[in-house]
């Protein structure tokens, strides 16, 4: 892929602003813009692809599965040849973290560590990961039945779903597309990638990579648009069988209706509201603990801990601490180096964030820092880390994803209080607990409803699952659960013919 034009933040962009659909790249006759919300400037036009050529991209996704152009291949076939897509990508390194850091405004630090770096290590881990998953296995039946009903083998297969469409987000592109197209791909369906019209450019790249490593053309397109045609004709269309989004909750609850209708499988990773619970001897991890909510993503994580629950006799130093450590992040334009948080992705969300600031403190909370605009920054969609005083669960602000740089701290009167509090939510991401008796931390995640519940530390990987309880989703991502999220299991009954 070529790379042209200096980025904000001093690199070269990728070029390319066709889709890229069943093995041609695809010009539409109507453009979109894409700004940069560090400082409202044009980035560029992208073509929006033509919803004649997503329904193609869907034809020739069914065509080439069900030719078993893909899927017939062995799987270390498609292993090497996802391999030679990942070493594309890799050429494109700098044009692409530049390219991520133009259309979303996040600091080049995110874009290089938390999507490029770590996309590439997902997908060589997601690729070694299923070439050691059986796809066969002996399925554990009672010897007396296999008698009674004459089997000499009961096997369990996994098998391709098909066709899938996938939807990322806004806030992290590059790595959540990584997260859908390695495993759907090697598993061996043919997949539609459809990226938020919000950060677009750097999903192309997608499709640049399929082209250099010759996947056959249909099983990988990637489609663009500024509204919301294309997804619902992708979850629509019953020659699509799968939909893996990841988005917001209320969106989501879009997507399972619109797939309803023709019974595909869906894998929704949707928001949050995840606790961080703090025990007594585990207080000067605040600090720290609150910056990681906001610093280079500017809270816009579906994973982001906005509740923080402290003792309630230590609420008062906490909120100290918490206000002196937001006071210290400086926010500011990526191209700034020692910005450690950049703008939200639009006017829209930041006023988003001064609404449920306002509800926070009708509904009784207090703004104990920030709760505005940052000052000296008149153009990008800025809003300064806030720490907001919570005096109970109820309030909006600590049961409605903000998708901000907004913190509410709530103080809780023992331990059984503290997952009452955790628990009294709709989502259920993920989830904290630090205390210096990790035995006892432990105890309580286990009794955290939420899909990941992480004690004094987290993780990465493309062998832990994540995913969320209640509202937050259904299905898993990463792991030995995100590669089978993308199979169907076939039970195999094998029995010699009567004489």
């Amino acid at each position: 892929m070529d790379v042209t034009g200096a980025s904000q933040a001093g690199g070269e962009l990728i070029t390319q602003r066709a889709s890229y659909v069943a093995g041609r790249w695809v010009d539409g006759e109507e453009s979109m813009a894409v700004e940069n919300p560090a400082d409202e400037s044009h980035v560029t036009d992208v073509s929006v692809t033509p919803i004649d050529q997503i329904a193609r991209a869907v034809a020739e996704a069914r065509r080439a599965f069900d030719a078993g152009v893909w899927a017939d291949l062995p799987a270390r076939r498609r292993a090497e040849i996802l391999h030679a897509f990942v070493d594309y990508l890799e050429t494109v390194h700098g044009a692409w973290v530049a390219t991520m850091v133009a259309e979303a405004g996040q600091p080049s630090m995110f874009a290089e560590m938390a999507q490029y770096s770590a996309g590439i290590t997902y997908s060589r881990n997601t690729i070694d990961l299923y070439l050691g998953l059986p796809q066969e296995e002996s399925n554990p039946v009672p010897v007396d039945e296999l008698v009674r009903g004459r089997v000499a083998l009961s096997v369990r297969r996994y098998e391709p779903i098909g066709v899938v469409a996938a939807i990322t987000p806004y806030n992290a592109p590059v790595i959540m597309g990584f997260q859908k197209l390695i495993p759907a791909l090697m598993a061996g369906n043919s997949v539609i990638l459809r990226p938020s019209p919000l950060t677009p450019i750097s999903s192309l790249a997608f499709g640049a990579a399929a082209e250099a490593a010759g996947l056959p053309p249909g099983v990988l397109s990637v489609v663009v648009e500024a509204g919301s045609a294309g997804a619902e004709l992708l979850t629509t269309d019953p020659a699509v069988d799968m939909v893996s989004f990841t988005g917001s909750t209320a969106v989501g609850r879009q997507i399972l209706a619109q797939a309803a209708t023709t019974v595909k499988r869906v894998a929704l990773e949707l928001g949050g509201k995840s606790a961080q619970i703090y025990l007594p001897d585990a207080l000067h991890r605040v600090g720290p603990g609150a910056a990681a909510v906001i610093a280079m993503t500017a809270g816009q994580a579906c994973v982001a801990a906005t509740r923080m629950l402290v003792p309630e006799e230590s609420k008062s130093e906490v909120l100290e601490a918490v206000a002196a450590t937001y006071a210290g992040i400086e926010v500011g334009p990526p191209s700034e180096p020692t910005a450690m948080m950049g703008p939200l992705i639009s006017a829209a969300q930041r006023d988003r964030c001064a609404r449920f600031v306002a509800l926070a403190e009708e509904h009784g909370g207090k703004v104990v820092c920030g709760g505005g605009r940052p000052a000296g920054l008149d153009r990008g969609y800025y809003f300064e880390p806030t720490v907001l005083d919570l005096p109970d669960s109820s309030n909006p602000a600590a049961q409605e994803e903000i998708f901000g740089p907004v913190i509410g701290v709530i103080g809780y009167r023992d331990v059984d209080d503290a997952v009452r509090i955790a628990n009294d939510s709709v989502y259920g991401l993920s989830s904290q607990v630090y205390g210096a008796d990790t035995a006892a931390a432990t105890a309580i995640a286990r009794r955290m409803r939420a899909g990941a519940a992480n004690v004094n530390t987290g993780m990465f990987s493309a062998y832990a699952p994540s995913g969320g309880y209640k509202q937050s989703g259904l299905g898993r991502e990463r792991g030995v659960e995100g590669v089978r999220a993308f199979q169907e299991v076939k039970h195999l009954l094998i029995g010699e013919l009567p004489k």
